[in-house]
């Protein structure tokens, strides 16, 4: 073994699409479709389709590859390889090479589109119970890395579900361009079928549960291929973010969040005290090599003419690996997010340390609805904040210092306001709302 999928990344329901017996089987089914659809206008039998296939199902891939060292043609050794089980000179008959390649690879995106979607529903569902459960957990909002103004662990979970709900949507929709096949000949023209082409193409597709591309050269326009890698790095984007955010949230001076760390997990060789979050570090970490794949993908598209071998060797790794990674770092986030833990005590520790510095917008914003000039106001309690900042005192403190404040408030007033449960504007509403949404998203689908 050499590559880190073979033995340590990766799910085995998605392996086991991508794996090279799956991809020679999945030739020869379309082979065998092909046979069909030929029998179905009388060029042989379907007693000799169905001699071939219980003999084709049959073969190794071993085999495809010895033929393939010696005659170094992919598709070609899988044609002699089926010749050598069962005799048929029907066989390939009309096909080119990536009418069997494009076609079987279209199965392969078809049964990991199934999986990306059950997957993703789950994660966006369990983000969307956990925005419900954790809605009223006000903590403290950070911007620039920086205490900013309140918010809740509901409000970032539905952030975060409203997004993951939103690739769901976009891999339904991609899945009309991307899940074809086709049977189109050398040059996309079917001369080999003649007239018949489009029956022989439409029949072949409906046997396999596919659409048949639109129109296509030797391959299928990779365009249909981008937007799929496009879509992995797009999700991948969005479980990193998350794992890092949990990560930074994790660190011990900040301490809200923790991966669940199991009872005999090791977190590190020598410091036998760590609870490293390597589930979240791994997800980031992975998500990098899946957005790499988009511009050999890119690159992959452009083609001489009707088509040249550039994109085959790239697609062997792109397509594959781009998968595999991305399903086992949804797969694995989605584990951390289950067994997510928030410690309350240091939520509330956090946003208290700021001495309701965080607050100074609140104040602001009544101070104006008094009649100052939002400017003004603005620059009280930014000079208000420098000096709690130095003095290390409370805004509060400071601002019982100001004159125009006390003009329009009282103490107990400024308490009020520098609530942080006080200042949440419609963030507990937003949240229902974007559950609803997320719930509905799947409940449709």
């Amino acid at each position: 073994m050499i590559h880190p999928i073979e033995y340590r990344y990766g799910t085995k329901e998605m392996k086991r699409i991508w794996s090279e017996e799956s991809k020679i089987k999945r030739m020869i089914r379309v082979e065998i479709a092909l046979l069909k659809a030929l029998a179905k206008k009388g060029y042989l039998s379907y007693e000799e389709v169905e001699k071939v296939r219980k003999n084709a199902i049959k073969i190794k891939p071993e085999r495809v590859k010895e033929i393939e060292d010696e005659i170094r043609h992919d598709i070609m050794a899988l044609v002699k390889a089926i010749g050598e089980v069962a005799e048929c000179r029907w066989i390939h008959f009309g096909a080119t090479s990536n009418d069997i390649i494009d076609t079987a690879t279209a199965t392969q995106l078809r049964d990991s589109v199934l999986i990306f979607e059950e997957k993703i529903k789950k994660l966006a569902l369990i983000l969307a119970e956990k925005a419900i459960e954790y809605k009223e957990v006000v903590c403290l909002g950070r911007t620039h890395g920086q205490p900013a103004l309140p918010t809740t662990y509901g409000f970032r979970f539905a952030v975060w579900a409203s997004e993951i709900a939103r690739h769901y949507i976009r891999l339904k929709q991609m899945k009309e361009r991307l899940l074809v096949g086709k049977m189109s000949g050398a040059v996309g023209t079917q001369a080999g079928f003649g007239k018949e082409g489009f029956e022989i193409e439409n029949e072949v597709m409906r046997l396999l549960n596919l659409k048949p591309a639109m129109i296509s050269t030797q391959v299928i326009p990779r365009d249909v291929y981008c937007e799929y890698l496009e879509f992995l790095a797009n999700l991948a984007t969005t479980l990193e973010k998350i794992a890092l955010n949990i990560r930074i949230l994790q660190r011990a001076e900040v301490g809200e969040l923790m991966e669940k760390f199991e009872k005999k997990q090791v977190g590190s060789s020598t410091m036998p005290h760590k609870r490293n979050p390597i589930d979240s570090e791994n997800v980031c970490g992975l998500a990098r090599i899946v957005r790499a794949f988009v511009e050999p993908q890119h690159q992959s598209s452009i083609l001489w003419e009707e088509r040249d071998l550039t994109n085959s060797s790239a697609e062997r790794i792109t397509l594959l690996e781009a998968t595999i990674l991305a399903d086992h770092i949804l797969t694995r986030l989605t584990k951390v997010i289950s067994g997510i833990g928030i410690d309350l005590e240091n939520v509330r520790r956090n946003l208290e340390a700021q001495k309701g510095l965080n607050l100074s917008e609140a104040v602001m914003i009544e101070l104006t609805k008094k009649g100052v000039d939002r400017q003004i106001a603005h620059e009280i309690l930014r000079e208000a904040s420098m000096r709690a900042y130095a003095n290390k005192s409370s805004l509060l403190e400071e601002l019982l210092k100001e004159e125009v404040i006390l003009k329009h408030f009282s103490k107990e007033e400024l308490s009020e306001i520098i609530k942080p449960e006080n200042y949440l504007g419609t963030a507990l509403e937003r949240v229902d709302q974007v559950v609803e949404w997320v719930r509905k998203v799947f409940h449709e689908s």
